[in-house]
């Protein structure tokens, strides 16, 4: 087999792929066995049949057809890796010559992976930052089982600060359109928690059971939920019934009844204890966040352009879920936002590229430290998720082979992570 190789940019590449009789010969051997099993010759059982034979009984047209089909694949994929490349998009394949069996001649045009030039990332040190807990937040999680643990009394007096209300509320946007996911039925909201919306606990202050408000809130800029950020949503709410709260004590009897604590004491040293391992995995994934980021930072990386629009197309389609869930249609998002498709998807690039890049130099450090996975450990990960799941039909899905190579992806990223944490610390 012969290439000749031409580099159209740092991330397009034109092979000229020849194969000769003997390139070809295997090949038209393997066409024909698949045919064995399908041709009647008299004087043969089936599947029993020389090749030789097989040719001549069959339709040249159809055995030509197959034959072209596994050549060209077989010609494009040995000429990749002969080359050393790694595709990204589906080939452009022109047949540009072909004599039966002998003589072949392919032109193929394909996105490729540009080179990634890694800094010296062993070296990378980033300073960490110590976990701390406060007084202050461990009184914070007291106050929250106090009011757990409180007594409810129903009153018929006007809602205050401190009292727990029951509602109903529902939200619309500027069209008046109703908003999936901005409506609850028997809602226990205490006014004053700062558990809500900032604005909406404020309008429930002096209402009485039975009451009905509309008003306007708008959604903070950064709202756990993206397609809510920053939006104006009138709410309107049904008051159903107003308790007062009677807090318990906080002592030592409050402590006991907790949990498995003797003393106050206990109790805060098992708070703050939880609240530091919890800030710990928090600190640890920033960590790691940026010692990738800087990673990425100091690489030189060539994206194919194809590959950055089908990120693209990945993070929209994100989206998109999303705006179903509120009951909104794309068209409305975009109208809302006050954008067109294509500004929409000038938007997401630099997301798209980051998360692009960000794979690349993990994927490139994992070959580099020749980090591999053995079948045991993604076969021991799948029975680890199939324990967490009863329903047979979700256990039954994590043996599909595409759930098994996400899994073998998934190892592969974690240990390379562990293996740049490890220069870091060093």
């Amino acid at each position: 087999m012969k290439v000749e190789r031409s580099d159209l940019n740092p991330t397009k590449v034109k092979l000229v792929v020849s194969g000769d009789a003997n390139d070809l010969a295997p090949i038209k051997n393997h066409v024909l066995a698949h045919f064995r099993h399908n041709v009647k010759i008299p004087g043969f059982r089936a599947g029993t049949a020389p090749v030789a034979l097989i040719e001549k009984h069959i339709d040249q047209k159809q055995l030509i057809d197959e034959f072209l089909d596994h050549a060209l694949n077989q010609l494009y994929s040995t000429s990749t890796k002969q080359e050393g490349l790694k595709p990204v998009s589906q080939p452009n394949v022109q047949l540009k010559k072909f004599v039966p069996f002998t003589d072949l001649e392919m032109e193929v045009e394909v996105d490729v992976l540009g080179k990634v030039a890694l800094p010296e990332y062993k070296k990378i040190k980033l300073p960490k930052t110590p976990v701390k807990v406060t007084a202050k937040e461990v009184d914070e999680i007291i106050k929250s089982l106090q009011i757990q643990a409180a007594e409810r009394v129903e009153v018929n007096s006007a809602a205050k600060k401190g009292d727990e209300t029951i509602i109903d509320f529902s939200g619309k946007d500027k069209a008046g359109k109703p908003l999936n996911g901005t409506d609850a039925e028997d809602y226990p909201l205490i006014i004053g928690s700062s558990s809500f919306i900032p604005g909406f606990e404020d309008n429930l202050v002096g209402l009485k059971t039975g009451a009905k408000k509309k008003f306007n809130v708008k959604f903070p800029e950064d709202y756990g939920v993206a397609a809510f950020q920053g939006k104006d949503v009138e709410f309107e709410v049904t008051l159903k019934k107003v308790n007062e709260l009677k807090l318990p004590e906080i002592d030592d009897k409050f402590a006991a009844k907790a949990g498995p604590f003797k003393t106050l004491a206990e109790l805060k040293a098992d708070i703050k204890k939880e609240l530091a391992r919890q800030k710990q995995q928090q600190a640890d994934r920033d960590y790691e966040n940026k010692l990738l980021q800087e990673i990425v930072t100091k690489s030189s990386i060539k994206i194919p352009e194809s590959l950055i629009v089908a990120e693209i197309e990945r993070l929209e389609e994100e989206e998109k879920r999303n705006l179903v869930y509120q009951g909104k249609t794309w068209q409305e998002h975009l109208k809302e936002e006050g954008i067109t498709e294509q500004q929409h998807k000038d938007r997401q690039r630099p997301q798209a590229e980051e998360r692009i890049k960000g794979g690349l130099v993990l994927s490139e450090i994992a070959d580099l430290e020749n980090i591999t996975v053995e079948r045991s450990e993604v076969e021991g990960r799948i029975e680890i998720l199939k324990g967490q799941y009863q329903d047979q039909t979700m256990r039954a899905e994590l043996d599909r082979p595409e759930v098994g190579r996400d899994i073998e992806a998934r190892l592969i990223t974690e240990k390379t992570i562990s293996k740049l944490l490890g220069y870091s610390s060093n």
